[in-house]
């Protein structure tokens, strides 16, 4: 069946659940883990922005993010870890996150996605948007949404 899962993360509760259910359907299955963390690049200066402070921002959004990605991946895999689940993780810093985590499937040759949703209403969705609707228009591989 499926032997290699791709589960996007943001260091959230609900990504805490993507990671619970997912190592325990890849323990059933007898597959594996490539967590996925999808961090935005630093946002574009505007006409008042100087040079010297635009790199400052943009620096200090490079570290943040990378701590936080790596904070994020620490915590999967040591979960992964204790139920023996063999697990990776990737970081990017990307301009779209759902089409990099379509991307990531691809190339870490996954079979399926498990993602969680906010269960947000439709005004909600409009508002906020959905990653999760995004990259099931998006993708050929099956997504598992847990909500």
């Amino acid at each position: 069946m499926y032997k290699h899962l791709l589960v996007p993360i943001d260091g959230s509760e609900l990504s805490e659940r993507a990671a619970a259910a997912s190592l325990g359907l890849a323990a059933v299955l007898g597959a594996r883990i490539t967590a996925f963390v999808a961090e935005p690049l630093p946002p574009l200066p505007n006409e008042t922005t100087s040079p010297g402070s635009y790199m400052r921002t943009a620096e200090q959004h490079r570290e943040r993010t990378e701590i936080h990605a790596h904070d994020a991946l620490a915590r999967f895999s040591a979960q992964a870890a204790e139920q023996g689940v063999p697990f990776a993780g990737e970081f990017r810093r990307v301009n779209s996150v759902d089409e990099s985590i379509v991307e990531a499937a691809t190339t870490f040759g996954c079979d399926l996605i498990v993602m969680v949703t906010h269960g947000r209403s439709t005004f909600g969705e409009l508002l906020f948007g959905s990653h999760t609707k995004s990259v099931l228009a998006r993708s050929k591989l099956p997504l598992l949404v847990l909500h």
